[in-house]
């Protein structure tokens, strides 16, 4: 009978020991876990954002301008046409930038070009770049959400 209880108490305190193990291995990888995931980040609602001058962007070039929290890629063709498109590749969320000797929007990662109306022409993107609209005031150039 006295080994069935010594036997019951080494039980209970391997459970105990065990638990607290457990416990101690947790509040050591939770915090470390907490720490490499990034917070998120709340959606900034945008509808329009004020560029800059006109006058102030060379004809036939391009320029990454921050939309909210996302890129817009901004381009000015050699006609002084304004374009926007979102800055982000179809394929793999690659920033695409605006290629000036070959008139053409290119992403680095996989090659990937658009024409500017954003659709794709060439290699891996599969679908075109989401547009947005480009309005002047006076000399100012207001980059916008299509509706």
């Amino acid at each position: 009978m006295q080994e069935n209880t010594q036997q019951k108490r080494r039980d209970f305190l391997q459970y105990i020991l065990g638990g607290s193990f457990l416990a101690w291995l947790g509040a050591i990888i939770y915090p470390v876990l907490s720490y490499l995931k990034p917070p998120k980040q709340a959606e900034v609602e945008v509808n329009s954002v004020n560029v800059g001058k006109s006058s102030s962007i060379a004809l036939n070039s391009g320029q990454i301008i921050k939309f909210g929290t996302k890129p817009v890629l901004l381009v000015r063709t050699a006609q002084g046409n304004f374009k926007a498109f979102s800055a982000v590749c179809t394929h793999l969320d690659c920033t695409v930038q605006y290629k000036n000797d070959l008139g053409l929007i290119w992403c680095a990662c996989h090659n990937g070009k658009y024409d500017l109306n954003g659709r794709n022409i060439s290699g891996p993107p599969p679908r075109p770049l989401s547009e947005y609209r480009v309005t002047l005031q006076g000399d100012d150039v207001l980059v916008s959400k299509i509706a």
